[in-house]
C-alpha cells in the first residue's frame, strides 16, 4: 500500500522508496507514523484533499506544536519522538506530539499513532521540511500598500475577512494580491481559497520551514517572520494581506507584529472579534502592544445590536462581515 503523505510535507519531493530509521523524531523531520487508535482519522493531504487513515495505515507527518485556546495544546516532548513511542496526532496537517489538553470539539483527526523512525534520503540523512523552505533573495521593498488581520480566538472570522479583503482589493483593480498566513497551523485549504478568491500569490510558514509558529516565545521564529516579509514585501505586487492565524496573543502572533510594523509602521490592521466585549479587550490588548487598530469585524458584528455595542465600545470603525472593507481605503 502506498504511504499516505499529510499536507504539512507539501514542499517535500515525495521519495519511491520511503525508508525510516528509529531515531528521535524532533520539529520538521519527515516522520513515519502507524495510526494505532481503533477507528479511522482524517488528515489534509498535500494536494488538499480529505484523507481517510485507517488503523493499520502508515502515513509520513512531523513532530511540531499545538497550542490552540479553542482546540487543544500539545507537542513534541524535550528531545524529540522516542521510535516505538505512543504520540496523538494534533493537526489535520499531520503534526504529531504528546496531547496535553483538547476542548470538547470534535476533531477528525485525533487520534494515536506509533513513531516508526524519521525518513532518510539515499545518502542516509534525515529529511526535514527545512531543506526545501524557500530562501528569499534580499532585494527592496516594493512598497505594496499591507494589511494585517489578526483576531481574538480561533474561529471569529479571520480568514472569512481575508477572503472579504481580497476580493475588494481586486474589484479596485489590484490584480495582483499576495496573501501570506503567517502564523498558527497550516492548512493547503486555506491557501488554496485565497487563490480561488483572486490571490496571485499565498505563502505560509510551512514554505519556509516551519509546521507551525506554536508554541509562544519561541526563540528561533523571528528570522523565520523576516524571511517571510522579505519574500512577500520585496515581490513586485499591488497589496499584500497577512492573516495571523490563532489568537492575538498565541502563536507568536506579537512577535510577528513587532517584525511587520518595524518595517511597516502604518500597516493597515484589521481586528476580528468574537463579541463587542471581546473587540474591546483585543483593541486593548493590541494598544498595549503599540498597535492602532483602523477596522473590527466578525461575529461581533454579526447583528445590528453587537455592531452598534462594537462602535460604542471601542470608537472606530465596524463592518458586519457581509459588508465592504472599503473603509480601509
Amino acid at each position: 500500500m502506498r504511504t499516505k503523505w499529510a499536507s504539512v510535507l507539501r514542499r517535500v519531493t515525495e521519495f519511491h522508496d520511503v525508508r525510516h530509521t528509529p531515531t528521535r523524531g524532533m520539529e520538521g523531520g519527515v516522520c513515519a507514523f502507524e495510526l494505532t487508535h481503533p477507528s479511522p482519522i482524517t488528515l489534509e493531504a498535500t494536494s488538499g484533499r480529505s484523507m481517510v487513515v485507517v488503523p493499520g495505515d502508515v502515513f509520513l507527518g512531523t513532530p511540531g506544536f499545538r497550542d490552540s485556546t479553542r482546540w487543544l495544546v500539545g507537542g513534541p516532548p524535550d528531545g524529540g519522538l522516542l521510535p516505538t513511542g505512543t504520540y496523538w496526532v494534533l493537526t489535520d496537517s499531520g503534526i504529531v506530539g504528546d496531547l496535553t489538553g483538547s476542548s470538547t470539539l470534535e476533531k477528525p483527526y485525533l487520534g494515536q499513532v506509533k513513531y516508526l523512525g524519521s525518513v532518510v534520503d539515499r545518502d542516509g540523512h534525515i529529511v526535514n521540511i527545512k531543506q526545501f523552505a524557500i530562501r528569499p533573495k534580499m532585494s527592496e521593498d516594493s512598497g505594496a500598500p499591507l494589511y494585517i488581520i489578526v483576531g481574538t480566538s480561533a474561529e471569529v472570522g479571520k480568514t472569512t475577512t481575508a477572503i472579504s479583503l481580497i476580493r475588494t482589493l481586486r474589484d479596485r483593480g489590484h490584480s495582483t494580491v499576495i496573501a501570506l498566513k503567517a502564523t498558527g497551523v497550516a492548512s493547503v485549504r486555506e491557501l488554496a481559497i485565497y487563490h480561488d478568491f483572486g490571490a496571485r500569490h499565498a505563502y505560509d510558514f510551512v514554505d519556509f520551514g516551519l509546521p507551525s509558529t506554536c508554541p509562544a516565545d519561541r526563540l528561533d521564529v523571528q528570522p523565520i517572520f523576516e524571511n517571510m516579509l522579505d519574500t512577500c514585501l520585496s515581490m513586485h505586487s499591488d497589496a499584500v494581506v497577512v492573516e495571523c492565524g490563532s489568537d492575538m496573543l498565541g502563536a507568536n502572533v506579537p512577535v510577528a507584529l513587532r517584525c511587520i510594523l518595524r518595517r511597516r509602521s502604518a500597516a493597515k490592521i484589521i481586528l476580528a472579534a468574537g463579541d463587542p466585549l471581546a473587540a474591546l479587550g483585543g483593541k486593548q490588548a493590541l494598544q498595549e502592544m503599540g498597535v492602532s487598530v483602523n477596522v473590527i469585524t466578525g461575529p461581533c458584528a454579526e447583528t445590528p445590536t453587537a455592531l452598534e455595542r462594537t462602535r460604542t465600545l471601542c470608537s472606530v470603525p465596524v463592518i458586519a462581515r457581509s459588508g465592504s472593507l472599503r473603509a480601509l481605503f
